[in-house]
């Protein structure tokens, strides 16, 4: 038998995937104490400065003459991060985000070639090594080192999480533990803002935003290696344990099965030297790539930019982490109805949702800055926000299932660093306001609508077959190719 009807037999999403995958969408939450740990720990308060006697010279001198007037413990008041010293927050944050990008591009192939559990575990531990180390740095230059490598951990493994939730399920369930994975991320950030405005200290709060990582990593100890990507490498017999082991703890007899012996042609990296290579490689690759890399780029760009611009307004710094937070959680019942509908699916939903993004912002530059109607240009803000984070969320379930298993990591990793370099680029697009005011607007707008309708040409998953190796994509493009022929003859 194939994989899939393997599932048929051991469950597709019995008690112990559900165990499983709770443990790995959990994990997400530590992933996001992580990503917003800057937001709170570099909170710059109001201060003042002593001009009497001149204004100051040097940094020791402005140490002498600032006052604090808001109580908060933070970097800036620990290490003095002001005026001319201000960049350094941004720089930390900077930092963690480089960190991201080099995480994707190193752990997504490495995971496909040395597996998914290995990757996953050391990279977990290391991160909440790195992130005690930034909770106990003794000098600002510790403290962005720090947040560098956790970056870089926190951008490896939650492309192997996101992928492991996947491969332990059946393909039924893939919507289903993505759509799961992105809301626990989400609440992730409200649970990190209720947690700043409870503990204030800053090497406090990255204590105890960081020690749910600890919880985390013991329970991720048990889990086993992905059968999906054993079988992919060849490693028949292995997937067979890792399957048996299922049934048996989802109290179901799988004592006579046995997948589909593979060759060496379908056994993996070995021959086939499945990674990023092959992305550019492979002609149907290739193109689903570049189409993919450009839909992540927007959502990154346009979720990015349109927080930064809600950021602006005025409020406690707590609520406001809270509501970026929550703000993207009925985004993700609407993927959850719509991409398993046959008439819409994952295609025409991530598409839509881009353009009704795109939309969102081009309303934006026809209602007035200083509206206090619910027609406002915070109200649109926040819609485009919704909507980008729903087609993101979709991205993540639609570029999974578009890549077999082989590279599924490797072209995860490709996206997520165009993710990246969106994210890089949206701090700068507010700063077009000084070309026009609506500027902004404007290529946010441009991104989704554009993005939206490229993501037009990508094939439909929705109740497909899933390839797990190059030669079974190929076979799968090639019926497509024949039918539509058929069908135009």
């Amino acid at each position: 038998m194939d994989l899939e009807e393997a599932f048929q037999v051991v469950g597709e999403f019995g008690p112990y995937q559900k165990r499983a995958v709770a443990v790995l969408v959990l994990t997400q939450v530590y992933m996001a104490c992580q990503s917003m740990l800057i937001v709170l720990v570099g909170s710059t308060p109001e201060y003042r400065i002593d001009q009497q006697d001149g204004v100051p010279s040097s940094q020791q001198e402005l140490i002498q003459r600032v006052t604090f007037t808001e109580d908060i413990d933070s970097i800036v008041t620990e290490w003095f991060l002001i005026k001319h010293q201000a960049y350094k927050v941004s720089l930390a944050g900077s930092l963690f985000f480089a960190g991201l990008l080099i995480g994707n591009v190193v752990f997504g192939p490495l995971s496909d070639r040395i597996g998914r559990r290995p990757v996953y575990l050391t990279g977990l531990f290391f991160e909440v090594i790195f992130g005690y180390l930034t909770a106990v740095a003794p000098s600002y230059e510790v403290f962005a080192v720090s947040r560098l490598l956790v970056g870089l951990m926190n951008g490896g493994i939650g492309l192997v999480c996101f992928v492991l939730t996947q491969e332990y399920v059946g393909k039924s369930y893939w919507a289903m533990t993505g759509t799961l994975t992105s809301m626990s991320f989400a609440i992730g950030i409200a649970l990190f803002g209720a947690l700043g405005y409870f503990i204030r200290p800053w090497r406090n709060l990255a204590t105890v935003a960081n020690s749910s990582g600890v919880l985390f990593f013991l329970m991720s100890v048990s889990l086993p290696e992905s059968p999906r990507w054993l079988y992919s490498q060849g490693q028949t017999e292995r997937a067979e344990e890792v399957l048996r082991y299922m049934a048996l703890r989802n109290g179901r007899a799988a004592n006579n099965l046995m997948l589909q012996r593979v060759g060496s042609a379908k056994g993996g990296s070995r021959n086939n030297r499945a990674g990023v290579l092959q992305l550019v490689i492979h002609p149907v690759l290739r193109l689903r790539t570049m189409v993919l890399m450009y839909v992540w780029y927007a959502c990154s760009l346009v979720y990015y930019g349109l927080t930064l611009g809600a950021s602006e307004t005025s409020g406690s710094r707590y609520l406001n982490v809270a509501m970026y937070g929550l703000v993207e959680l009925p985004a993700y019942p609407l993927c959850m109805y719509f991409i398993n509908k046959d008439w819409a699916g994952r295609r025409k939903s991530m598409a839509s949702f881009l353009c009704l993004a795109g939309s969102a912002c081009l309303c934006t530059m026809f209602i007035p800055e200083n509206s206090g109607t619910v027609l406002s240009v915070t109200s649109f803000a926040l819609v485009g926000k919704l909507m980008v984070s729903a087609a993101f969320n979709i991205a993540y379930v639609y570029t999974s299932e578009l890549y077999p298993t082989v590279v599924r990591n490797a072209g995860l990793g490709v996206c997520s660093m165009s993710c990246r370099v969106g994210g890089i680029l949206a701090p700068f697009v507010p700063s077009m306001r000084a070309v026009h005011t609506s500027m902004p607007f404007t290529v946010f707008c441009l991104s989704g609508l554009s993005a939206g309708c490229l993501g037009l040409l990508l094939p439909e998953t929705l109740n497909g077959p899933s390839a797990e190796t190059l030669e079974e994509l190929s076979s799968h493009s090639r019926v497509l190719e024949n039918k539509l022929e058929e069908a135009s003859a």
